[in-house]
Protein backbone atom coordinates (compact mmCIF):
# COMPACT_ATOMS: atom_id res chain seq x y z
CA UNK A 1 0.00 0.00 0.00
CA UNK A 2 1.66 3.34 -0.87
CA UNK A 3 2.04 5.90 1.26
CA UNK A 4 -0.53 8.17 -0.39
CA UNK A 5 -3.42 5.44 0.68
CA UNK A 6 -1.76 5.00 4.15
CA UNK A 7 -1.95 8.67 4.95
CA UNK A 8 -5.89 9.03 3.61
CA UNK A 9 -7.06 5.72 5.48
CA UNK A 10 -5.49 7.60 8.89
CA UNK A 11 -7.30 10.28 8.24
CA UNK A 12 -10.65 8.94 7.46
CA UNK A 13 -10.18 6.65 10.79
CA UNK A 14 -9.47 9.89 12.63
CA UNK A 15 -12.32 11.86 10.80
CA UNK A 16 -14.93 9.12 11.31
CA UNK A 17 -13.65 8.66 15.00
CA UNK A 18 -14.12 12.73 15.56
CA UNK A 19 -18.13 12.19 14.39
CA UNK A 20 -18.21 9.58 16.82
CA UNK A 21 -17.36 11.75 19.39
CA UNK A 22 -19.92 13.90 18.84
CA UNK A 23 -22.62 11.80 18.28
CA UNK A 24 -22.02 10.18 21.61
CA UNK A 25 -19.96 7.04 20.60
CA UNK A 26 -17.30 7.20 23.12
CA UNK A 27 -16.28 3.23 22.58
CA UNK A 28 -16.20 3.16 19.07
CA UNK A 29 -14.63 6.51 18.53
CA UNK A 30 -12.04 6.06 21.27
CA UNK A 31 -11.19 2.34 19.59
CA UNK A 32 -11.04 4.33 16.21
CA UNK A 33 -8.62 7.21 17.42
CA UNK A 34 -6.08 4.54 19.13
CA UNK A 35 -6.32 2.87 15.98
CA UNK A 36 -5.14 5.61 13.90
CA UNK A 37 -2.55 6.58 16.70
CA UNK A 38 -1.06 3.85 16.16
CA UNK A 39 -1.36 3.49 12.40
CA UNK A 40 0.30 6.97 12.25
CA UNK A 41 2.92 5.94 14.33
CA UNK A 42 3.88 2.47 12.41
CA UNK A 43 3.80 4.82 9.20
CA UNK A 44 6.01 7.44 10.26
CA UNK A 45 8.26 4.44 11.96
CA UNK A 46 8.50 2.25 8.72
CA UNK A 47 9.98 5.92 7.02
CA UNK A 48 12.17 6.88 9.00
CA UNK A 49 13.79 3.44 8.89
CA UNK A 50 13.78 3.63 4.85
CA UNK A 51 15.30 6.56 5.18
CA UNK A 52 18.31 5.83 7.58
CA UNK A 53 18.54 2.39 5.85
CA UNK A 54 20.47 3.59 2.96
CA UNK A 55 22.70 5.85 4.97
CA UNK A 56 26.50 5.30 5.61
CA UNK A 57 26.34 7.28 9.38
Amino acid sequence: MCTVAKDVLIAVLFVIGLVGYISGEFIISSTLFAVAAIASYINVNQKKHKSSQYSWD
